[in-house]
């Protein structure tokens, strides 16, 4: 069965430790005070945000204009919906999605570049019918608990129902989320914003010491494949970035972000043939990946705090330290509980590394090819 996630965000880690000496051990960190995600922010939001537009639907003819937006696209933005509302219903539901999404973006730390973040889709393809029909919607947030074996769902009339987690309702249901595309494409922006001040990174894709003339070597995906992994039925699609670490040619650590818009499904194999490190970047020439799993909490600011207060306390001692430890201890430990964030570990990748790798946990598996970038 293929994973589905809409309030997760899947995250792929690659944390590129480059080394050219023998491995001295592995490096470990501790993760710095006041590391938050406010998951219990970001989910009240997404609730209090589906109650709000199931109470909405009382409305008949603002609940016709959500049931053809549902159907005519597998996700609409909610303040897109609101704004062009011409019913009473619809323009008071306008005040309240722009303060959702305004503090959602806040719990994630995002700017208001960011833009509108929450969206609205049909939970499952076959609810169409029964929606068509005139059967009544329910209205849900995703649990923030992966493990959670029941939904709480909303109606128009204010009541309260409680769904199975793994078992699709009779009755058609829109699910209220974080547009994942659009989180990870802010949240990448952050990434590099705050990793840049913190001397982990460059604010942008070329920096001085990025090439040589004639061009550069780099580690190429050209296939990637999450195991397949049975979900509730409320969960929609992933999105996946990737981290790219090591230690830059002036012997710091440094973290280049690579976002992965198309893996977005488990038991799928996807061919995207798109770097993934380049190595001109980096002094060493090993490689650790790490990959996680986020969901709509996370803040991205936090987390490349936490990153820096991690990695920043690591010296190049002129040998390969693996820094999969050190990445891990600076997580939150919200991280390691309820939410699979930590998906899987690869070992020793090197620029000259092909063929496929299958990560420590057997969770995924990537086959990647050395690819040479031409100057122009």
């Amino acid at each position: 069965m293929v994973r589905h996630r809409f309030r997760n965000t899947v995250v792929c880690a690659a944390l590129l430790a480059l080394g050219l000496g023998t491995v001295q051990g592995v490096a470990s960190a501790s993760p710095p005070p006041g590391t938050s995600r406010g998951p219990a922010t970001v989910t009240a939001i997404e609730d209090g945000t589906a109650r709000s537009l199931a109470a909405s639907l009382s409305d008949p003819a603002w609940q016709t204009r959500i049931e053809e937006a549902a159907l005519a696209s597998d996700g609409v933005g909610l303040g897109d919906l609101a704004r062009k509302a011409s019913s009473p219903a619809g323009k008071d539901f306008r005040s309240v999605v722009a303060d959702a999404d305004r503090d959602i973006a806040a719990a994630k730390g995002l700017g208001a570049e960011a833009g509108p973040l929450l969206r609205l889709r049909l939970a499952d393809e076959s609810m169409r019918k029964a929606l068509e029909a005139g059967a009544e919607p329910l209205v849900a947030a995703a649990p923030a608990d992966d493990s959670a074996t029941t939904v709480t769902a909303y109606d128009s009339a204010g009541r309260t129902h409680t769904l199975d987690a793994h078992r699709l309702p009779e009755r058609p249901v829109y699910v209220v989320g974080v547009d994942a595309e659009r989180a990870v494409t802010a949240g990448m922006a952050v990434l590099r914003e705050e990793l840049a001040r913190h001397g982990l990174s460059t604010t942008g894709p070329a920096d001085s010491v990025s090439t040589a003339s004639d061009g550069f070597w780099t580690s190429r995906i050209t296939s990637v494949r999450l195991s397949d992994d049975e979900e509730p039925w409320i969960k929609g699609d992933a999105e996946i970035f990737s981290l790219v670490t090591g230690f830059g040619p002036d012997g710091k650590v440094r973290v280049d972000p690579v976002d992965m818009p198309y893996l977005d499904e488990d038991g799928r194999t996807y061919q995207p043939n798109q770097i993934l490190v380049n190595w001109s970047y980096y002094k060493y020439n090993l490689a650790d990946v790490v990959m996680m799993e986020e969901d709509t909490s996370t803040n991205y600011r936090s987390l490349a705090k936490a990153l820096a207060g991690a990695l920043l306390t690591i010296i190049d001692m002129g040998a390969y330290v693996p820094l999969v430890n050190a990445v891990l201890d600076a997580m939150p430990d919200d991280w390691w509980t309820d939410d699979p964030d930590y998906v899987d570990s690869w070992y020793t990748l090197a620029r000259n590394s092909t063929g496929s790798f299958r990560g420590a946990r057997g969770n995924g598996t990537m086959t990647l090819e050395p690819y040479w970038v031409s100057a122009f």
